[in-house]
C-alpha cells in the first residue's frame, strides 16, 4: 500500500460512495476497485473549485482536510478482501 498525500486538486484521488479516498495506483493494483471499508467501487474524486463561482462556495471557503488517514488493514487483508468481490460489478455488490 502506498502512503501518499492526495491534495484537494489531485488527479490521482479515487473515492467510494462513503468518501473513502485512495490513490488510483492502490485502487487498481492493490484494492482491485473494491473499497476495503464498504466493498463498493471507486470513481475519480471531484475537485472543488479554487474560486467561488457562487458566494461562499469554494475551496477557499470550505478547505479540504489535510489530515492523512491510513487504512487499518494490512496489505494481505486488503488483498484477501478484494479477491472475494473484485469480479462482481460495483452496481451488483
Amino acid at each position: 500500500m502506498l502512503h501518499k498525500d492526495l491534495a484537494a486538486n489531485s488527479l490521482e484521488a479515487m473515492i467510494c460512495s462513503y468518501e473513502c479516498t485512495f490513490c488510483i495506483t492502490c485502487v487498481n493494483e492493490v484494492l482491485n476497485n473494491v473499497c476495503p471499508n464498504c466493498g463498493g467501487g471507486f470513481v475519480t474524486r471531484p475537485i472543488r473549485p479554487k474560486q467561488a463561482r457562487r458566494d461562499g462556495v469554494s475551496l477557499e471557503h470550505q478547505p479540504a482536510s489535510i489530515k492523512r488517514v491510513n487504512t487499518q488493514y494490512s496489505k494481505d487483508e486488503l488483498t484477501r478482501f478484494s479477491e472475494k468481490y473484485k469480479d462482481i460489478a460495483p452496481v451488483e455488490r
